[in-house]
């Protein structure tokens, strides 16, 4: 990481502006070089440096007025400045490291010294950073976790989690996909007495029946054909914890009466089993159907319906809420630049405009999913529209449909066009299993061109 250092030069002299510039250069470093005080300002601005070699002495604006300057307000530069001078005494260093200089070296000086200094500078921001992490992790309001918003819609479902989480009441969360559902899950158990005991989540939409079955509830030794071991199921391994059923509106009305069994008694046996299995569980459920409508068509039971609906938690779709766009940007941003170790970047203005006049048919995950495209393939300090991944007028209020059917409709054909009709790539990319892919083409009539 110290050589990926991003260092400025600030010197009047230019014979050691260039000797400094070849040095580092060599060593491997990223450097820049400015002639005074105003040129590092404005380059300051430009650009965020880790460390920044800084004259004393300077014609027109000296050291100490440029240290002042880079660290107000205005410009608010986070490197460290290494200050350089041939005029060293006591009073100069004390007064350049009260203005925050992190130290200063006496001209003339060797190249490893300056290597030194550069290597303890970069060792001491890793910490800084390390310490910032850590100190934010532990700061966090675990009820939000990292569930992120403003929005007075938000701020509602923060204040059902926090009284719904103390309790053992079954919950159904209901919203559409992406909206973060299984977050907010984990917010409830994570603030519950059963926090310490086991958090388990089972897709059953991405599950045929016979393996959700098992999944659920495992089995024996020799229950069918290649079951060549015992193995427990989700609702064992989730015993005195909780055990969260996303996609619950996909589970066929077989294993709905097995579930509503398992509800009513605490108990369950595992495939091919005869031993009755206590339990002590926590449900939470999570669905984007509406269970109200497939009860009135036969799909889904109205006594399991109310056995989960206890209570009810719903998430809104980011749409409803885009006051909360720039908050889960930034919090992209900063997320993915760590994970990516690079310098956090900003988002231009336009940027921003597009992503706020979309109107996100796969929420919050769609956004989190540009965010990080956008880190990976830009190539500036800051997020431009050319970094997202659709041409910005395709977002305006003017060209986009009213409907969200028919945004989410354009949407699956874009995507099966990509994938030149993969199915199983394009329900990947679109995040939902292959049969909700298949519903929604019967839905709203998509069919290959030919």
């Amino acid at each position: 990481m110290t050589k990926q250092a991003r260092i400025l030069i600030v010197d009047d002299e230019a014979t050691m502006r260039e000797a400094l510039y070849d040095w580092l250069k060599e060593d491997g470093y990223e450097v820049g070089m400015a002639e005074g005080g105003r040129q590092a300002i404005a380059m300051a601005v430009e650009k965020n440096w880790d460390v920044i070699l800084l004259d004393l002495k300077m014609p027109g604006m000296d050291g100490i007025e440029t240290l002042r300057r880079l660290k107000a307000e205005d410009v608010d530069t986070d490197a460290e400045i290494l200050m350089m001078t041939a005029y060293a005494t006591v009073d100069t260093a004390v007064k350049a490291m009260k203005e925050g200089a992190f130290d200063y070296l006496v001209k003339p000086f060797a190249p490893d010294e300056v290597e030194i200094q550069i290597k303890k500078i970069v060792a001491h921001r890793e910490l800084v950073l390390e310490n910032i992490l850590l100190r934010q992790k532990l700061e966090e309001r675990p009820e939000y976790d990292e569930i992120i918003g403003k929005s007075d819609s938000m701020q509602k479902v923060f204040d059902l989690i926090s009284q719904v989480a103390p309790t053992d009441s079954t919950i159904l969360i209901t919203g559409e996909s992406g909206t973060g559902k299984e977050l907010i899950a984990q917010a409830i158990h994570g603030n519950s007495e059963r926090c310490y005991m086991p958090f388990i989540a089972v897709s059953c939409g991405a599950l045929p029946d016979s393996l959700l079955e098992s999944e659920l509830f495992g089995y024996e030794k020799g229950a069918f054909t290649g079951a060549e071991y015992t193995k427990k199921g989700r609702f064992e391994l989730a015993d005195s914890g909780t055990l969260f059923l996303d996609e619950i509106g996909d589970i066929s009305l077989k294993t709905q009466v097995d579930l509503l069994r398992v509800l009513q008694q605490k108990a369950f046996r595992r495939l091919g089993g005869m031993e009755e299995i206590q339990v002590d569980v926590r449900i939470l459920a999570a669905t984007n159907r509406d269970l109200q409508k497939a009860i009135s068509e036969n799909k889904f039971r109205e006594d399991l319906f109310y056995r989960l609906n206890v209570i009810s938690i719903h998430v809104p779709p980011l749409r409803e809420r885009k006051e909360d766009i720039p908050l889960l940007v930034k919090a992209f941003v900063r997320k993915y630049c760590f994970q990516m170790n690079k310098e956090v970047v900003k988002i231009a203005p336009s940027a921003l405009n597009v992503l706020m006049d979309y109107d996100w048919p796969g929420n919050v995950r769609e956004l989190e999913n540009v965010i990080e495209r956008a880190l990976v393939i830009g190539r500036r300090s800051e997020i431009v529209t050319e970094d997202l991944p659709f041409p910005g007028k395709e977002f305006t209020t003017e060209v986009m449909p009213d409907s969200l059917k028919m945004m989410e409709k354009m949407h699956i054909r874009k995507i099966l066009k990509k994938t030149d009709w993969n199915i199983s790539k394009s329900a990947r990319l679109l995040e939902i299993d292959r049969q909700t892919l298949y519903n929604k083409l019967d839905k709203y009539k998509i069919e290959k061109e030919s």
